[in-house]
């Protein structure tokens, strides 16, 4: 599984930065990712952080990093006119004019990640308490245990490792 999540954070951490950046910055950026993805795992799991897949880590971090990893690696051949925008992205490693445009672009992608963050968070933790109002999100303790396949599904779904709590 680590390796499936490994070349799925690949993906997630390239995804912002394909358009702006060379071939081995992608390559960098992916093995960085797979990298990531194993360290934030073990993290979370140090945590007690419930995450059985990795998805926080995969998408989450590595789709923070390949955020920042624009402003780190976006070469300055591509980008001038799309959107408006006048001028070549750059960022900080590619950054040769000494006016700190690659520190610009960094600082636009780390600003962009915050918000991202925050904001989610934020409307996590509301939409889960509204959510919990309505229907409680938490199964009993009992059924943790069992695990939720028979209370709430009518089968088990791997009856060779039911748990009981009685």
């Amino acid at each position: 599984t680590m390796l499936c999540n490994g070349m799925l954070a690949g993906l997630v951490a390239i995804t912002a930065p394909c358009a702006f950046v060379g071939t081995m910055d992608a390559v960098i950026i992916g093995s960085i990712a797979g990298v990531l993805v194993v360290v934030s795992v073990m993290f979370f799991e140090k945590l007690g952080v419930d995450d059985p897949c990795g998805a926080v880590s995969v998408h989450g971090i590595n789709g923070t990093f390949g955020l920042l990893a624009l402003g780190l690696f976006a070469n300055g051949k591509y980008g001038s006119g799309w959107n408006g925008v006048e001028g070549y992205v750059v960022g900080i490693f590619y950054d040769k004019s000494g006016n700190g445009v690659g520190m610009g672009q960094f600082k636009a992608q780390l600003t962009g990640a915050i918000t991202v963050w925050v904001f989610g968070a934020i409307m996590a933790y509301v939409w889960f308490k509204i959510s919990n109002l309505i229907t409680p999100i938490r199964v009993s303790k009992e059924v943790e245990i069992e695990g939720c396949d028979g209370p709430e599904m009518g089968t088990l779904g791997y009856p060779d490792f039911a748990l009981k709590s009685h």
